[in-house]
């Protein structure tokens, strides 16, 4: 397998923090992509065998998701040896860091709780917001009853932590 060259202008090798359930998520994805390489190897060899390989529209498209795949396969091997745990526990500081989980109600009245993940784990439907979002960024280092005030697109936000664990 020819590995992907990487312009070391745009190469990230900053820690990426990850859950436990994140990282596990992360290597069963790895799994998965692992054990559908035999199958796109064969489709490739078999879509090959058609003949002509500049016009053999299957071929190239069996053969661009076997390159596709061992991408994946090659960034998340990558992301894997960057992984900084975080670990959920008792907050004691009773600030909002990486892993908290806050609750918090908006000048409107609306309550939400949020968890603080890392970037590669956000689902904000889901209420996992990173820490690098505005929201996210607004709430670190802040503490129970605290008010944070960030930008959005529809003007400034403001928030009042009301629980921290």
């Amino acid at each position: 397998m020819r590995q992907p060259s990487r312009n070391p202008q745009t190469y990230d090798d900053s820690p990426i923090p990850l859950t436990l359930e994140g990282l596990t998520r992360l290597k069963e994805r790895l799994s998965h992509l692992k054990q559908s390489l035999p199958h796109l190897m064969e489709e490739a060899a078999r879509t090959a065998a058609y003949g002509d390989r500049s016009d053999n529209a299957e071929y190239k498209d069996a053969k661009s998701t076997l390159r596709r795949t061992h991408r994946q396969i090659w960034t998340i091997e990558d992301q894997l040896k960057r992984v900084r745990i975080v670990k959920s526990r008792k907050n004691t500081s009773g600030k909002v860091e990486l892993g908290s989980t806050v609750v918090v109600e908006s000048s409107k009245g609306a309550k939400s709780t949020f968890q603080i993940v890392g970037s590669f784990e956000t689902n904000p439907a889901g209420g996992r917001i990173s820490h690098l979002s505005p929201l996210g960024a607004a709430l670190i280092d802040h503490k129970k009853g605290d008010a944070v005030t960030f930008k959005t697109a529809r003007g400034p936000q403001e928030y009042r932590i009301l629980r921290v664990r």
